[in-house]
């Protein structure tokens, strides 16, 4: 018995003593710093472990033998060393280099600032949306964007037709008219046209999707007080590509999209093309449509031309094509008798032209123009409303990059020609006017861990005059892990007829804005926040960010009813205030991945020394997401939405709800896929716990639309990738 024990006893001490470990530190090759959280592991053996905050890390229990080690990160090349236990001192506590991987980067370079770095070194704070995960949000509404963009914590799509679905986007609880939507830098969005541009975009051409929150005036103007939303499109890569999006759903709508692009030589092209069905459905059978009947085509071709190296340009068009008729079903679907209606008649053109020339390595010029027009007919009952616009933007500027610094420099120029065609003459909505701007910005790398971005523009506006607007940011990342942004600005906005409340008028007894007493409105924001990256243990990582945000309206222009059933523009004294936290948390664990948003947003009118919630603001919301994924196989996903109490227009309160979903789609080969997604399966609608209006189906007031009237919707369909 003695000799078995002593027998065991030294055979586990052999074991013990076989036991080897490796010793690291890992460093950026390109800026020497060490790397926070980098994944080193033998598979064969199951053993793993991670970098600490300066880079180090030990994997122990190796036992003797040769041993492939996996060096992991993301945005980095991925190493694999082949080692032969026990190591010698020199092989052994070695410094390893990991180099930025061009491959992944490319897919999280940012083009809403003009600057050539990624998003991780640029102190705006700007979220972004691309990849598998603009993908997973594109299957739930393949016709438009609205589901894409509401899905995001701190935004919020707004209803403004009961009966139409026509929506606008509001960011940090503020009106829609705050917010600037570009299509690649161009604002093809706006005026009259934006009514229906969340409708009217279908995000199968779209490469990512760029949010900056707060003043960004420097670059766009003025009137993005709350923040701005940038669609980037696809542009041709190296392998063509040919890909088709069919989808059916159980309102009976259906969407069917295509897109190509390609390269030959020293030209290339992409071809969008879509076309869009709506069927009229009301799940209520309250006699109104929750989704009206439409019919939309869209088509947006364009060149890419590469003259030589150093000069490259590209140019394209945009037309899409919609009738849109909401309002009492019985008249909707047979288009005769009696009952309201709503019907929207959309013709929309626009150019784009983008030109770049390089006249060093480090200096280049780019020059942008769109002209767009857009014509669209409003039609009720015993009242039709029709108004052309003719819109245009150019914009030549110069960027230049040195070791520490960057430098924009640049002129742009804005017009736009409203045209009332048909509407009550005594109300005269025509106007025309233009904004020429200047502008300067600097990012300055000031020591390793402080950046600094400042920005100046000066902005002459033919009717209001000229507007002096500073900006700027600082970012402060202590180590790999953890980063600090502080930023702040000033905006204005001229006052326009293009708002939320107008457009739920369809323009009726809106009287035009007079010019000679009413002023801009101005605002000044800041916000902060502060992202830590942390992984627990080698498989599970939790990345967090908290915003903490303030933006005030001085002059805000509020459209109030007079007697004779008129409404009007007016200023009064006081101002406008969004205050609040957006807090996020995304943990990963194999698999499993679990987004966690919080948005808390406090609106605030002070007009006439009274203090008043904002309409039409949920104080509190949640978004959360339950995914699993096989990565180029399958996934399905769990969404769930709150909304708190909102105070409507009316003084009444609205209820607070929640929005359940089931999302999926499975891989079924290297290019064809097919999805099916459960939204709402709560069926949480307006209309099971308040009304949609008062009166009757000739003659309904519609009362504020705050919650889903659709329901629970059932879509699903096929993704083909050539």
């Amino acid at each position: 018995m003695k000799n078995f024990v002593l027998v065991l006893l030294l055979m586990l001490s052999n074991t013990i003593l076989a036991q080897n470990q490796f010793e690291t530190t890992i460093l950026n090759a390109e800026t020497r710093e060490p790397l926070y959280g980098v994944s080193i592991g033998i598979e064969q053996l199951n053993i793993g472990t991670s970098t600490n905050e300066e880079g180090k890390a030990t994997l122990r229990n190796i036992p003797d033998g040769k041993h492939t080690i996996l060096i992991s990160y993301i945005g980095f090349e991925s190493l694999r060393l082949q080692r032969t236990f026990p190591l010698s001192e020199e092989q052994n506590n070695q410094e390893i280099l990991m180099h930025p991987s061009e491959e992944q980067m490319e897919t999280i370079v940012i083009e809403s600032t003009r600057s050539s770095r990624t998003f991780q070194d640029i102190p705006t704070r700007i979220e972004f949306i691309a990849g598998e995960e603009l993908s997973e949000k594109g299957n739930m509404k393949p016709g438009d964007i609205r589901m894409l963009l509401n899905e995001s914590t701190g935004i919020q799509t707004q209803q403004t037709s009961a009966t139409s679905y026509n929506s606008s986007i509001r960011i940090q609880g503020l009106d829609g008219k705050y917010t600037q939507l570009l299509r690649d830098g161009l604002p093809l969005y706006s005026g009259y046209s934006g009514g229906l541009s969340l409708m009217q975009i279908a995000p199968l051409d779209l490469k990512q999707v760029e949010v900056i929150k707060g003043a960004s005036s420097t670059l766009y103007g003025g009137g993005a007080i709350a923040g701005l939303v940038n669609l980037i499109s696809k542009t041709p890569e190296d392998e063509p590509e040919l890909s088709f999006m069919g989808n059916l759903t159980s309102a009976l709508g259906f969407d069917l999209s295509g897109f190509y692009s390609d390269k030959f030589s020293n030209v290339g092209t992409t071809i969008f093309a879509a076309y869009n069905l709506g069927t009229p459905y009301d799940p209520a059978n309250n006699g109104f449509t929750a989704i009206p009947k439409f019919e939309r085509s869209t088509l947006n071709p364009k060149l890419f031309v590469d003259i030589n190296e150093n000069t490259s340009f590209n140019v394209g068009f945009n037309y899409v094509s919609e009738d849109r008729l909401g309002g009492a079903i019985n008249y909707v679907e047979n288009e005769r008798g009696t009952g309201y209606f709503e019907r929207n008649e959309t013709e929309r053109f626009s150019t784009q032209f983008l030109g770049d020339h390089r006249f060093s390595d480090n200096t280049s010029l780019h020059v942008k123009n769109s002209i767009s027009l857009f014509e669209r007919q409003i039609e009720i009952p015993d009242y039709a409303f029709t108004g052309h616009q003719v819109s245009s933007f150019s914009e030549i500027n110069i960027s230049t990059v040195s070791e520490k610094t960057e430098w924009v420099f640049g002129l742009n120029l804005w017009t736009e020609d409203f045209d009332q065609v048909q509407g009550d003459p005594d109300q005269d909505l025509s106007f025309n006017d233009h904004t020429l701007g200047a502008f300067v910005q600097n990012i300055w790398d000031i020591e390793p861990k402080w950046t600094l971005e400042t920005g100046l523009r000066g902005d002459y506006q033919s009717k209001y005059g000229f507007y002096l607007l500073p900006r700027l940011s600082l970012m402060y990342e202590p180590s790999n892990q953890l980063t600090f942004r502080a930023g702040g600005g000033m905006g204005y906005k001229t006052p326009s007829i293009f708002t939320e409340e107008v457009e739920r008028l369809q323009f009726q007894n809106v009287l035009p804005i007079d010019v000679d007493n009413t002023k801009a409105e101005r605002s000044i924001g800041f916000n902060l926040d502060g992202n830590y990256k942390w992984s627990v243990t080698n498989d599970l990582n939790l990345s967090t960010n908290l915003l903490l945000f303030y933006t005030r309206i001085n002059d805000p222009l509020v459209l109030n009813q007079t007697t004779g059933n008129f409404y009007e523009f007016t200023q009064p004294e006081g101002y406008l205030d969004s205050k609040g936290i957006e807090a996020n948390m995304r943990w990963s664990y194999y698999d499993l991945k679990l987004f966690v948003g919080y948005t808390l947003a406090d609106v605030k009118q002070h007009y006439n020394n009274d203090i008043q919630q904002y309409p039409l603001v949920a104080q509190h919301r949640l978004n959360n997401v339950l995914m699993y994924e096989k990565h180029d196989n399958f996934w399905i996903g769990l969404e769930g939405y709150y909304y708190s109490k909102q105070l409507l227009t009316d003084g009444t309160i609205g209820e607070p709800y929640w929005i359940l979903g089931v999302m999926t789609e499975k891989r079924l080969g290297e290019q064809f896929s097919v999805f099916l997604n459960f939204e709402n399966i709560l069926d949480t609608r307006q209309t099971r716990f308040d009304s949609i209006y008062t009166g009757t189906l000739e003659d309904p007031n519609f009362r504020d639309i705050y919650a889903p009237v659709d329901g629970f919707v059932i879509n699903g369909g096929f993704k083909i990738k050539l």
